[in-house]
């Protein structure tokens, strides 16, 4: 059975920086990712990662401002957030998936979720 758990979130002002943290417990899987939900909005997928090759992807909104990362040793993947914007703001959610199907913004590709971290931008 896997167990996340996000940390990091907080509430910062336009164009700060957040980073957070997912540590997890038991197997992995095959990746790693990262979700958020707005009030209003749909859930968006943010970033994934690859466990194996490291390989990282990202939502448009996001890309050249988040950088998704891993520290296997610590057990803990990491999404780094610059110039964050009011969008961003929302609640945080870390999943991962145990199998190699899907897109990897889906959300039925994962089969584990922590119990998310809330930003706030303003």
């Amino acid at each position: 059975h896997v167990q996340l758990v996000e940390s990091g979130g907080g509430s910062v002002e336009v164009g700060e920086s957040l980073r957070l943290s997912c540590a997890y417990s038991g197997h992995r899987g095959v990746c790693m990712g990262w979700f958020r939900q707005s009030p209003g909005k749909d859930g968006e997928a943010v970033a994934t990662v690859v466990i194996g090759s490291g390989k990282p992807f990202y939502a448009d909104s996001v890309k050249g401002r988040f950088t998704i990362s891993q520290d296997k040793a610590k057990s803990t993947v990491y999404l780094d957030m610059t110039d964050l914007e009011p969008d961003d703001a929302g609640k945080y959610y870390c999943a991962a998936a145990k199998g190699r199907g899907g897109r990897w913004s889906e959300v039925k590709k994962y089969d584990y979720w922590g119990q998310g971290t809330q930003v706030t931008v303003s």
